[in-house]
């Protein structure tokens, strides 16, 4: 048990209780090597729990140029690719897209996605409301934070929200931020995705942090945010999962180079027992040589996404864990003078997999030249409730108490989407 003193008040309390981690007759510096290896043997990996990776494509992918191919539009509107046929009859994609095609039982694709926000930002498909909303108590809070307030982290002891994008927690405070492996906002100096796979230079930094709080005699400034970092750092999984190295080489290779690893990464993340992971995977803003950036992005899509979803299923995962993916908008229906599209918010798509949906299915059918929604118009906050139903949490019932309070619903429009639970 590690117990932290107070000066001030003169009490103690109980911060972590991670494997005997820290105590008082020990402490940080007694924690060697080999007992840290030996802790990690003892640590279970796998999935199971309700899980989501989600996938943001920074920049707003071309809806008409990846799931929703028009072949007979004027060639302004169709543009260069041509669609291809998949296992599932009557749902055909691009052409560059020739190991999904392949396994199109695996997922479902939303073609007639309304209520996006012309935004370059995460907010809206990450709260389902834009930037405004309840700005004045901190705003709403991302999905990863929603859950890691609900959920907490699972037995394993990994941070439940883990965000290489950022994230907001909104009205739920910074003791919901994500833990950031790429930066450092977890407070604790030095510890980052490089040391957490390093354990010399972990437990190195475990004894400056040590250090540091013993000569201030602020132990008790340990708060519950850093009160998960120091969990983190002892979680060998977590470590572990961090350190792509210890993959298997054929399965790396399977992903490709390039941003292609983050799913990896994700999926390695969900194992070792974290309930919401966030990639970023930029280069989708083509306002100019739109079918020249996809050549190169598609195929590399292709190959992570197609490895993902073989993964999950291979690992038993494929029920519960949750693929989503998509971007801040789609693009306009017609191609301008630079061989670009630019920003469209009134049609967008997205990928779906895994969560035990009926999958193999496209919802929703879009106008002639894939500008508008024709029929079934799914709107953005149907996609997170369905997200939230994959993950345990009813979105029509579940309520957050903001710092007035006052009770918030996570959602407007609070159903799943039928077609798909």
């Amino acid at each position: 048990m590690f117990t932290i003193y107070n000066k001030q008040s003169g009490s103690s309390r109980n911060v972590i209780d991670r494997r005997n981690f820290l105590s008082i007759g020990g402490g940080i510096g007694a924690l060697s090597l080999p007992a840290l290896l030996q802790a990690e043997a003892r640590q279970q990996t796998g999935s199971s729990h309700k899980a989501l990776i989600h996938l943001h494509l920074g920049g707003g992918p071309s809806h008409q140029d990846m799931f929703d191919l028009k072949p007979d539009a004027p060639s302004e509107f169709r543009g260069e690719f041509n669609p291809i046929h998949t296992n599932v009859p009557g749902l055909d994609i691009c052409e560059h897209f020739p190991l999904l095609s392949r396994m199109a039982d695996k997922f479902a694709i939303v073609r007639s996605l309304v209520g996006m926000i012309s935004s370059h930002s995460a907010n809206h498909t990450s709260t389902g409301f834009d930037q405004k909303s309840l700005s004045n108590i901190g705003g709403r809070p991302y999905m990863g934070s929603v859950v890691a307030k609900l959920q907490g982290p699972t037995e394993n002891g990994a941070p439940p929200y883990i965000s290489y994008m950022g994230g907001k927690p909104g009205y739920l405070g910074p003791v919901y931020l994500p833990y950031k492996p790429s930066g450092n906002d977890l407070k604790l100096r030095s510890i980052t995705e490089d040391r957490l796979t390093d354990r010399r230079s972990l437990l190195g930094s475990l004894d400056t942090i040590r250090r540091d709080i013993d000569s201030s005699g602020q132990l008790d400034a340990l708060d519950a945010y850093t009160q998960q970092a120091a969990a983190l750092v002892t979680s060998g999984t977590v470590a572990d999962a961090l350190d792509v190295r210890l993959e298997d080489p054929a399965i790396v290779e399977r992903y490709g180079n390039g941003q292609g690893k983050n799913l990896l990464l994700a999926r390695r993340l969900i194992e070792a027992g974290s309930r919401v992971v966030t990639m970023q995977w930029g280069g989708w803003d083509t306002h100019s040589n739109n079918f020249v950036s996809l050549k190169k992005l598609l195929p590399q899509l292709d190959q992570a996404l197609s490895a993902l979803l073989e993964d999950l299923s291979l690992r038993g995962m494929d029920q519960d864990v949750t693929v989503v993916v998509w971007g801040e908008f789609g693009r306009t229906p017609r191609v301008n003078s630079k061989a670009g599209r630019d920003h469209w918010t009134r049609l967008s798509q997205v990928f779906l997999a895994g969560g035990g949906m009926q999958l193999g299915q496209a919802v929703g059918t879009t106008s002639k030249n894939a500008e508008f929604a024709q029929d079934r118009p799914v709107h953005l906050q149907e996609v997170l409730a369905t997200l939230y139903h994959n993950i345990g949490i009813d979105s029509q019932r579940v309520q957050l108490h903001d710092p007035t309070g006052r009770p918030q619903f996570l959602l407007d429009q609070r159903p799943p989407i039928a077609e798909l639970i």
